[in-house]
C-alpha cells in the first residue's frame, strides 16, 4: 500500500500534511494522531488495514510539518480543521478514529458536527485530562523546557506510551516527528486539554463507537474506559492485555483488524 504524503491548505488558515489510501468512493475514514505525533504514526496500522475504505491520516496544526500558528490549539480548533479538511475533499460524512489527543478531537468533532460522523474510534482515550495526575506531571516537565524538545525528553516521553517494544526504525520516525513540535505548541495543547472537564464531550452522539485500550496504559485508566463506555451508549470496549497507551503502535495488525471489523 503506497504511503505518499500530500498537503492541503484549509479554509481555517492552516496547511496540513496528510496521506490518502484505499478505495476512492468507499466509506471515508479519518485518522487523527496523538500529542506530538503526526500522520506517520498511523503508518503501521494503515498498512494492515483492508483497502476497501477511503482512508485519510492527518497531521494536526502545530505538529509535524503542519502550520504552527501562534495560538488556536484547543480540541475545538482542531475539530474545525477536520471539518475544513472534509470540505476540501468534498466529503460530507466520515468515520473518525483518534488516538489519545486525537480521540478527544474526534469527540469534539462529533459534538460540533454530529451529522458528519458515521462512527467514532477512540484509541488510548481519556475521559478527561483536567484531573489526570500523569498528564499534570508531563505538563510540569514541559514547562521547564526552552524552545525545542530535546532528544532525550522526546525519547522518554514516547517510551512512556509503550508497554512492549516497537520496531527501531518506526520509533526513530516517531522521535523525529516529536522534535518538530515547538515547546510552545506542546505546552499550549496540554493547557487546552487540561483546562476543563471534558468527560461528556460528544457523549450525546449515538453513532457506533469503538473504544480500544491497553491495560498497561500509563496515562488512561480503566475508569476512563468505563466512563466513556457508559457515556457513549452505542459503544464497544476492547481491552488489550499487556499493551500500553499506543495500542496502534504495539499491536498495529490487531488494531487494524478490530477497527476494520467495527467499520
Amino acid at each position: 500500500m503506497q504511503f505518499l504524503t500530500k498537503s492541503v491548505a484549509l479554509a481555517t488558515g492552516v496547511t496540513i500534511p496528510f496521506v490518502e489510501i484505499g478505495e476512492k468512493g468507499a466509506m471515508p475514514v479519518v485518522f487523527i494522531h496523538g500529542l506530538t505525533d503526526s500522520h506517520l504514526s498511523y503508518k503501521p496500522m494503515l498498512e494492515a488495514m483492508p483497502a476497501n475504505y477511503h482512508m485519510f491520516a492527518l497531521t494536526m496544526r502545530g505538529h509535524g510539518d503542519a502550520s504552527k500558528p501562534a495560538a488556536g490549539y484547543a480540541p475545538e480548533d482542531m475539530a474545525t480543521d477536520v471539518a475544513a479538511f472534509l470540505d476540501a475533499q468534498g466529503i460530507e460524512r466520515a468515520a473518525i478514529v483518534g488516538h489519545s489527543m486525537g480521540s478527544l478531537v474526534a469527540r469534539t468533532f462529533a459534538h460540533a458536527y454530529p451529522r458528519r460522523v458515521l462512527g467514532l474510534g477512540l484509541l488510548g482515550a481519556f475521559s478527561s485530562l483536567h484531573a489526570n495526575s500523569a498528564v499534570q506531571e508531563v505538563f510540569h516537565a514541559v514547562e521547564t523546557l526552552a524552545e525545542d524538545i530535546p532528544d532525550d525528553f522526546a525519547r522518554d516521553w514516547q517510551k512512556g506510551s509503550l508497554a512492549t517494544p516497537v520496531p527501531d526504525d518506526f520509533f526513530e520516525v516517531v522521535i523525529a516527528e516529536t522534535k518538530k513540535v515547538p515547546v510552545r505548541v506542546f505546552r499550549g495543547v496540554l493547557s487546552e486539554l487540561m483546562a476543563r472537564d471534558r468527560t461528556f464531550t460528544g457523549s450525546g452522539s449515538l453513532v457506533p463507537t469503538l473504544i480500544v485500550w491497553g491495560d498497561k496504559d500509563a496515562f488512561c485508566t480503566r475508569i476512563d474506559q468505563d466512563t466513556l463506555a457508559k457515556a457513549f451508549k452505542n459503544s464497544r470496549l476492547l481491552a488489550y492485555p499487556g499493551i500500553g497507551h499506543a495500542v496502534h503502535w504495539e499491536l498495529p495488525v490487531r488494531a487494524a483488524t478490530d477497527v476494520a471489523v467495527w467499520l
